[in-house]
């Protein structure tokens, strides 16, 4: 399946979370996206083509305000997914759909999601911005790359590895900026990573459900790799500290505000409060850049160390 970009190379935001609708309740990707290395179609783009497709059933009366997923199967990128809505309830307050993708007559991703009807009136609460450098006088993640891979020239693997990395980077249709890494804020062992991210070309007035699925693709990316990085790992060659498996399992995003745009630079604020039996669970806020917390995330991921079980036969 070829992919669509924008006439300056990066690919479309538009494109890459919008479906076309079959029938009634019944959707199909238009474009799929493989990331390099990766064994399965991006999971970010998944879950906002299903919200995409649910969204094509809820009155307009009803804002979107949490979804919850599991990723069943890795996805191809060459075979269009089948987006099936069910109607599962039509309430007063509260409506709920839930979306199964498809493909080969397997289901690959399911996912819940629940609409409200906004109460505007309802008292309110939220964590404080951390304070970080602005967006401008952030790196953007290729520029990053590409000069840890002029570091690397006396290795061709690495130099080959950073250049692929930094050109996928730049043909996404989200740009990423570099907050702050690996900042350790207390001695409980908490570590915070923190993105500066947009959304290349939004499509103008655009309404709050559309900013809802452009963020729901935007909320995977480096969320899962927190996990492994928190603990000291990355990816490389076979040792101790190196990762050998990272999978998203689940996700979910709770919404509390209909007014912001992805166009806009938003804060990523990401920890991992727990690591284990090969799996890790991270947190995430995702902030406006004049300080509202906009949605709050969790994920859980299969997260593998480069290490064999310890061998059960006797040694003789």
């Amino acid at each position: 399946m070829s992919k669509v970009t924008a006439e300056n190379g990066f690919e479309s935001i538009s494109t890459s979370i919008e479906v076309d609708e079959l029938d009634t309740n019944l959707f199909r990707s238009r474009n799929l996206r493989l990331p390099f290395g990766a064994r399965g179609v991006f999971g970010g783009q998944v879950i906002s083509q299903a919200l995409f497709a649910a969204t094509k059933s809820v009155e307009s009366a009803f804002g979107l305000h949490s979804l919850h997923c599991y990723f069943l199967l890795s996805a191809a990128h060459d075979i269009p997914i089948l987006y099936y809505v069910e109607r599962v309830r039509n309430g007063r307050s509260y409506v709920t759909r839930v979306v199964k993708a498809v493909q080969r007559g397997r289901a690959v991703f399911v996912m819940m999601c629940s609409f409200q009807k906004p109460e505007p009136l309802q008292p309110q609460f939220q964590w404080k911005m951390p304070s970080v450098p602005s967006p401008e006088t952030c790196e953007l993640e290729e520029d990053r790359l590409r000069r840890r891979a002029a570091q690397s020239m006396h290795i061709p693997e690495a130099y080959r590895f950073l250049l692929h990395l930094a050109e996928e980077r730049a043909r996404s249709p989200v740009y990423v900026r570099i907050a702050r890494a690996h900042e350790e804020m207390t001695d409980d062992g908490m570590v915070r990573y923190m993105y500066w991210m947009r959304a290349k070309d939004v499509p103008v007035a655009c309404g709050a459900m559309y900013q809802k699925c452009v963020l729901g693709y935007m909320s995977d990316l480096h969320l899962l790799p927190v996990a492994w990085r928190t603990m000291g790992m990355e990816r490389g060659e076979r040792g101790p500290n190196t990762i050998s498996m990272s999978s998203t399992l689940d996700h979910s995003i709770y919404y509390y505000s209909d007014n912001f745009d992805c166009g806009e630079w938003m804060l990523y604020v990401m920890t991992c409060p727990r690591t284990g039996s090969g799996r890790g669970v991270v947190h995430g806020q995702v902030y406006t850049r004049d300080g509202c917390l906009v949605a709050v995330l969790s994920q859980e991921g299969v997260v593998r160390a480069a290490t064999r079980e310890p061998d059960s036969k006797p040694k003789l």
